[in-house]
């Protein structure tokens, strides 16, 4: 199963970091939250992965290109320019970047990758937030409830967007950064059946607006409750919680050996 991870957007409320480097790449413990994301996933055996780039894509491209050599031990004879590799510490990773413009919305840009992902079920989620949370759970979750779109759902008092979630965990409604807090809302970890494409119209369309709507008149979003850690990166301040939580060796998203 591949997983999709939406990392071409601006990053604007990390303006001060952003303006050099996507926001992907803004690093945790010296690797950028991009890779912790991957890590989480490959920890569960996903380890092919699809990037929705977009914003300076070159330094995402050049990252995985470079990645091999930066993570191993090698010797260098400068006399005839050979490398001898002694110790490869790189992933079992394939990673497919795809330049997916560079102002489009969310749903434009998974539906710019549905060539790669076939008629297949994916994995989704974005390139600035870790979480504990068990994948092969959110798969199981997904496939016994029938549906097309299943997103993971997280208590939260921060402002961000709610789901009213029924008895049967269908989403009914959803609503961008209301002002109530405590209620379940989109932590952005999702599993999707290829008929999503279906409900994605171009490259103006945000997935979290007019697409997840014409999902949930059809009761077609399931709700997969997370009672563990989450955390997004949207500003400094989060950036550097995060790094104090790795440094001091209590990252709960840190699932891997």
């Amino acid at each position: 199963m591949k997983a999709v991870i939406l990392a071409g957007g601006l990053g604007t409320r990390m303006s001060e970091t952003t303006a050099t480097i996507p926001k992907p790449m803004v690093e945790i413990g010296g690797k950028p939250i991009l890779w912790h994301i991957m890590k989480i996933y490959s920890m569960y055996g996903v380890n092919e992965f699809i990037i929705c780039c977009g914003y300076k894509q070159y330094m995402i491209k050049e990252y995985f290109a470079n990645y091999f050599r930066y993570n191993c031990d090698m010797t260098v004879n400068l006399t005839d320019n050979s490398v001898q590799i002694l110790n490869n510490r790189s992933e079992d990773w394939r990673v497919t970047m795809i330049d997916t413009g560079l102002n489009t919305m969310t749903g434009g840009r998974i539906k710019r990758i549905q060539q790669y992902i076939g008629n297949e079920t994916f994995l989704l989620t974005y390139g600035d937030g870790v979480a504990d949370v068990n994948i092969h759970k959110t798969i199981e979750k997904h496939k016994n409830s029938g549906k097309i779109l299943t997103m993971m759902a997280y208590q939260h008092t921060i402002r961000l967007g709610v789901l009213n979630i029924d008895k049967q965990d269908l989403v009914e409604s959803f609503t961008e950064k209301p002002a109530e807090s405590g209620s379940w809302i989109n932590a952005g970890f999702f599993v999707c059946e290829p008929q999503l494409f279906d409900y994605l119209e171009g490259d103006h369309e945000m997935l979290e607006c007019e697409p997840m709507e014409r999902l949930m008149k059809q009761n077609q979003i399931h709700a997969y409750k997370h009672y563990g850690f989450w955390k997004p990166m949207d500003t400094l301040r989060d950036n550097t919680e995060l790094n104090e939580l790795w440094y001091q060796e209590k990252a709960p998203w840190k699932i891997w050996k």
